[in-house]
């Protein structure tokens, strides 16, 4: 397989474009959803749904982390373009759920600033590591093994903070905007030099994935500091 970074540089620049076309078609549809769910009422029971018990919310992260690894499957190992497409289509979708009632809280519970602030910090964000990733030419693929050990230690944490009742800080929130972070790196570089050239809808999901985590802490961050004012 030619990955991206063997390719001509004219296929390169075509899937650049490609990837990033789509990554934004990803982010407007899950604005569109979430827009769909909280007209409909659908974010407010779900918000209802995960506050009953925490071990609904366990049942609702479960079922997210299956769909989303799903859904990664499908499209990183697909050769059909369709397929690729099915799969990031799953996995927008299940992020549109499970942000449901996190937007939900933050629209109605929190100051009307939040989510806007919080989308362009994350965005502002996205854009400076893109540079940094494409400016330094560094492969970063080198933090995967951090990211995972990484991961594992912050599912462990909130697994935890679930089964047992306590609240993880601000403190958290910070770190994991970080380790979010070091996945956009990781990620960029990862598709630029172990995905092929037709691989762009694949692609596309994975940066879609860190950017979602990104803007999931952020949120978490400014809605923490919106309430103490």
């Amino acid at each position: 397989m030619i990955t991206v970074a063997q390719a001509r540089p004219d296929e390169r620049a075509v899937f650049i474009k490609n990837t990033y076309t789509h990554l934004a078609g990803a982010v407007g549809a899950f604005i569109v959803l979430e827009f769909i769910l909280f007209q409909i009422g659908i974010a407010e029971v779900l918000l209802r749904l995960v506050a009953a018990s925490r071990f609904s919310w366990l049942a609702f992260l479960g079922a997210f982390a299956l769909l989303g690894w799903f859904s990664r499957e499908l499209a990183a190992k697909a050769d059909s373009i369709n397929t690729q497409y099915a799969g990031l289509g799953i996995y927008v979708v299940a992020e549109a759920l499970i942000f449901a009632p996190l937007l939900y809280m933050a629209a109605v519970f929190s100051d009307p600033t939040v989510i806007p602030t919080a989308g362009i910090l994350t965005l502002l964000m996205f854009a400076g590591l893109t540079a940094i990733a494409f400016t330094t030419r560094k492969d970063f693929t080198f933090l995967g093994g951090i990211l995972k050990i990484a991961g594992f230690v912050a599912l462990g944490l909130i697994l935890c903070s679930i089964i047992f009742g306590f609240t993880l800080g601000l403190l958290f929130s910070v770190v994991m905007v970080a380790i979010a972070s070091a996945a956009i790196l990781y990620d960029t570089s990862k598709v630029m030099h172990h995905y092929a050239t037709h691989q762009y809808v694949a692609a596309s999901l994975e940066l879609f994935a860190s950017v979602a985590l990104l803007f999931w802490y952020i949120l978490r961050i400014v809605m923490a500091l919106s309430s103490r004012r």
